[in-house]
């Protein structure tokens, strides 16, 4: 009787582990016939410009700031766009002058976008005739007085009524293009500031220079002179619709 069980016992065995087997052949077999989906989504155009510029607004915490998203997005349109003319000397550099803000506001942003740096946020004055304490009313037009919209390219420096100043080469043709004849450069302003601040009511403006702090001024100049980008952003449809920029 024992030889008996023990017969049994081993035949038992044998058939489990034969059934074992054929299980997890059957479930390797399945797993190695079955297809393997995958989904890849490809991002191509203004699609992946726009994801790339909200990276580096969300990754550089442009809005704690004040910079309005749309601006930023603007301006790297442009910048990426200018960049494949090859019209850009130094690539890292993203000037924004966000003229949607109050003047008492740090409205100029100098940014580093391949090392996501902020490299300064201060001041920045509009022209006389553009406004008061908000900038509204833009022109390209020589005596105009008033601030001009668009994207420009930072020229070399030189030595002025102001000091160090630093031309800037408007590249929206009927937009911008007038800014060397208007002599609309970069420069220091007393009338900008804090301490300007607290006896005026807005910001002092310019003749429609995109003017800085005296204190900061040389300094500025210095970060985006020779090849940089500058970007003049207002909400204004007419412009948004019109630059070849953005939309070329």
């Amino acid at each position: 009787m024992r030889i008996l069980s023990r017969a049994i016992s081993c035949i038992s065995l044998a058939v489990l582990l034969t059934i074992a087997q054929v299980i997890y052949a059957a479930n390797t077999h399945s797993k190695e016939a079955a297809p393997v989906v995958t989904f890849k989504t490809v991002y191509t155009g203004e699609n992946a410009l726009e994801i790339e510029s909200n990276f580096l607004y969300d990754e550089m915490s442009l809005g704690e700031l004040g910079l309005g998203k749309k601006a930023f997005e603007y301006a790297y349109r442009g910048y990426k766009n200018l960049l494949n003319r090859g019209l850009i000397s130094k690539q890292n550099i993203i000037s924004v002058v966000d003229f949607s803000q109050s003047s008492n506001n740090k409205r100029l942003y100098i940014l580093d976008v391949e090392n996501k740096e902020i490299l300064m946020n201060t001041f920045v004055a509009h022209g006389r005739n553009s406004g008061k304490e908000f900038a509204t009313a833009f022109s390209n037009s020589i005596s105009s007085l008033k601030s001009s919209l668009g994207f420009f390219i930072t020229k070399e420096t030189y030595y002025g009524e102001h000091g160090l100043s630093l031309r800037i080469d408007g590249m929206e043709k009927g937009i911008n293009d007038n800014a060397g004849k208007r002599a609309v450069v970069i420069h220091g302003a007393e009338y900008l500031g804090e301490k300007y601040l607290n006896g005026n009511t807005f910001s002092g403006r310019s003749w429609g220079c995109p003017a800085v702090p005296s204190h900061l001024s040389s300094q500025i100049i210095d970060m985006i002179k020779d090849g940089t980008v500058m970007f003049i952003y207002h909400p204004t449809q007419k412009y948004l619709s019109k630059s070849r920029v953005l939309n070329g």
